[in-house]
């Protein structure tokens, strides 16, 4: 359910959703501004004035922050604006708006626009106002606004409504963390556990010396050894997999492991 269909924040009027592709067409710089004063950001990003002075004051090797955490990011923003919708802190149209840009945001559209290095401040306050400034500048640039404004979605009023930093970038890392074991570990695990396996099949004939450190070699056919190789994976498969959904259910039922 989103908020427009919860009924919440109908008191704003609501503009149209233009179909704009991502992307800016833009040369040169623009100038942004936060609490510390304006700052000027290159034109054809969607990021703002945190970012920027970021990138400046803690340009540190190359080591940029994974994109898998924006993308978990996304989930986090999504949630807010769907809560901040339901319960009418936020106005309908913006909590669909929000959660439309952070769908892209999920699904990496927005990847080029998170140039953040992992040395940051200590809570991860720069990779969550990069989030932030993301996902209002592209849904300004979506009804037609001009960016940097903060017009009509706000960073920090709108996107980041009723969070901080010291909550959401750990929560963004746990959903990073369970996405990454569910989507890319278990499933290779799984594979090698499967080649295992035919390997095992495929030397049953075999016959090698089998040792361990504290008794003398003997023979003993492939397939008994390859075997066990792929037997702690088997067993502990069941008790395993089943608790990263509980993990993920930790941070909200939106995603989708419920």
């Amino acid at each position: 359910m989103t908020a427009r269909q919860s009924g919440a924040g109908k008191d704003e009027d609501t503009p149209e959703v233009l179909d704009v592709p991502i992307g800016l067409d833009a040369t040169g710089t623009r100038r942004e501004t936060d609490s510390m004063g304006a700052i000027d950001v290159p034109a054809d990003r969607y990021w703002g004035a945190q970012t920027q002075r970021s990138l400046i004051h803690f340009s540190i090797g190359d080591d940029r922050m994974p994109k898998a955490v924006y993308h978990a990011y996304g989930y986090v923003k999504k949630a807010a604006a769907i809560l901040n919708g339901r319960a009418g802190r936020l106005a309908a149209w913006k909590a669909d708006l929000i959660e439309k840009v952070a769908d892209e945001v999920i699904a990496g559209k927005l990847d080029d626009h998170f140039p953040l290095y992992v040395w940051q401040t200590g809570s991860g306050t720069q990779s969550n106002m990069n989030t932030n400034e993301v996902i209002s500048n592209r849904a300004i640039q979506l009804v037609g606004g001009e960016l940097g404004s903060k017009s009509p979605i706000h960073p920090n009023d709108h996107v980041n409504m009723g969070q901080s930093s010291n909550d959401t970038f750990p929560t963004a890392m746990h959903v990073a963390a369970v996405k990454a074991v569910h989507e890319h570990l278990l499933p290779s695990v799984q594979a090698l556990q499967r080649a295992i396996e035919v390997k095992a099949e495929q030397w049953r004939d075999v016959v090698k010396i089998g040792r361990t450190h504290l008794a003398p070699p003997r023979a003993q056919a492939s397939t008994r050894s390859e075997s066990l190789s792929t037997s702690p994976p088997t067993t502990a498969w069941p008790a395993t997999a089943p608790r990263l959904p509980r993990v993920g259910r930790r941070h909200g039922a939106w995603l989708g492991w419920r």
